[in-house]
């Protein structure tokens, strides 16, 4: 389908709310003892008579994940419930046994907030499902996924373009990894994102349309924008949008028909029976000031103070993506702030770069301690830009000490005047033609000068003092 004209997209108001579901870090399920390991691949391993609805079994609440989903809560602002329970939410599929799933309805654990400017409706906990496969003819369920920890995130329908949903998107995955809640891999599964869309002309809503199986942040943004464009086409053509459930095809790029969608009213939410109502104020590990206490610096919070470092925006979400890399460049940051407190910005501006181009954030036998060792060699005009990224390679190979590295393979720069003069009196003597050129008033026969000095040096030359030295010879 083409995409709207830019006419008729400015007539028509999208709106969108996000359901994002996320599987929690938790030893065992929610409600059983059963592991709880998403990289399992034997089928039907980490199961118990609990997750395969056996009979007279009773489920029994997993505390860990209910602290996980309080100080995602906390994090964003959120109201955390002094009371809470657990509901029945009733439909029949094959990966849910029981022919219900425990969820949460009336009471979630979490109310209000706000993440990346979106406002937050709730956050409450569940178990997620069996996992279904379908191949020649023939259905198969795995029941390792059953009962695992599932947080389930639900925003106002404050959204209204595409990009503000997959940055949404990215920052709650940034958020759950920074708490140690989850990983929250799309791609497996982890997170699994659901957009509900309308249009409309005017300021009430128009039909909501949900559309399921985005399964990468970039699929977010371009189902949406599909859908948006979809809907407009549909009303401009006299049809009209109707309530249901899509799903998203990557390979055609396009959202398709998969169900009408169910009300509330058809999941017949009642209180679960079979579990006891939760009165958080009374567990001390889960008060309000317990929980913030926990909280490690927030993605925000890391992000404003690497931007006070005068780091790039582009260089400051490279580093954040990941705790890894953050707790890296932090313990690279300290080292540089010991020995020179005063030039930390522009040393912390280097030390990205090459954290960024060399590293690309995987320091392997790189400690902090010999990265920020290699910038102060950088900056001291030890070792050249050349230098360093030889140097640097070797360092995340084996490990060791940057300068003796440097030393050991010759990369150490001289700033030997003598030895550098005759080094440049041969490279004069051989390249008559760019003397002439430079004598002539081309700059670029100078670097060109410059770049044949360092090969004759085999990197070890400085180039600011090979520049003078050949400016004064040929005078």
């Amino acid at each position: 389908m083409p995409p709207a004209s830019c006419i008729l997209l400015t007539m028509y108001r999208p709106t969108i709310g996000l359901e994002v579901h996320a599987e929690l870090a938790t030893r065992t399920k929610m409600f059983c003892d059963s592991k709880n390991d998403p990289d399992e691949t034997r089928p039907n391993v980490n199961v118990c008579p609990v997750c395969l609805a056996h009979p007279g079994t009773l489920p029994v609440i997993n505390k860990e994940a209910v602290r996980h989903v309080l100080r995602l809560g906390t994090a964003i602002g959120g109201t955390c419930a002094d009371f809470t329970e657990f509901d029945r939410k009733s439909y029949f599929y094959p990966d849910i046994p029981k022919g219900y799933q425990i969820s949460q309805y009336e009471h979630p654990l979490v109310s209000g907030g706000t993440l990346a400017g979106v406002a937050i409706t709730r956050v409450h906990l569940e178990e997620d499902t069996a996992r279904s496969t379908h191949a020649g003819g023939q259905s198969l369920v795995d029941f390792n996924r059953a009962g695992i920890p599932l947080m389930e995130l639900v925003t106002e329908p404050v959204v209204h373009d595409a990009e503000t949903a997959g940055r949404f998107a990215r920052e709650l995955q940034l958020l759950l990894r920074t708490l140690g809640a989850g990983e929250a891999n799309l791609e497996k599964g982890e997170m699994r994102i659901e957009a509900n869309i309308s249009v409309s002309k005017s300021d009430t809503f128009g039909t909501k349309v949900e559309v399921k199986n985005i399964n990468s942040f970039r699929s977010v943004e371009r189902a949406i924008a599909f859908e948006i464009d979809r809907q407009i086409a549909l009303i401009e053509s006299g049809g009209k949008v109707v309530q249901e459930t899509r799903g998203w095809d990557e390979g055609k790029q396009e959202t398709f028909h998969q169900r009408f969608k169910e009300g509330s009213a058809d999941y017949r939410y009642f209180p679960e029976p079979d579990l006891p109502k939760l009165y958080i104020r009374e567990i001390a590990e889960l008060a309000p000031e317990t929980l913030r206490a926990s909280l490690p610096e927030l993605p925000w919070e890391r992000r404003e103070r690497y931007q006070e470092l005068g780091l790039k925006t582009e260089d400051v979400e490279f580093i954040i993506a990941s705790n890894a890399r953050g707790t890296f460049f932090d313990a690279v940051v300290r080292e540089l702030n010991v020995l020179a407190p005063l030039e930390i910005g522009f040393l912390t501006g280097l030390a990205a770069n090459y954290f960024i181009s060399d590293l690309a954030g995987e320091s392997r036998n790189a400690t902090p301690t010999s990265f920020a060792k290699l910038i102060r060699m950088v900056v001291a005009q030890d070792l050249s830009s050349r230098g360093a990224k030889d140097t640097l390679a070797i360092l995340v190979f084996k490990g060791g000490d940057p300068e003796e590295i440097a030393r050991e393979h010759g990369l150490i720069q001289s700033h030997d005047s003598g030895a550098l003069k005759v080094a440049v009196q041969k490279v004069l003597a051989e390249e008559e033609k760019a003397v002439g050129e430079y004598r002539a008033g081309k700059e670029a026969a100078l670097q060109y000068l410059i770049g044949k000095s360092m090969k004759a040096t085999k990197g070890a030359g400085n180039p600011a003092l090979l520049k003078e030295l050949i400016v004064a010879e040929i005078g």
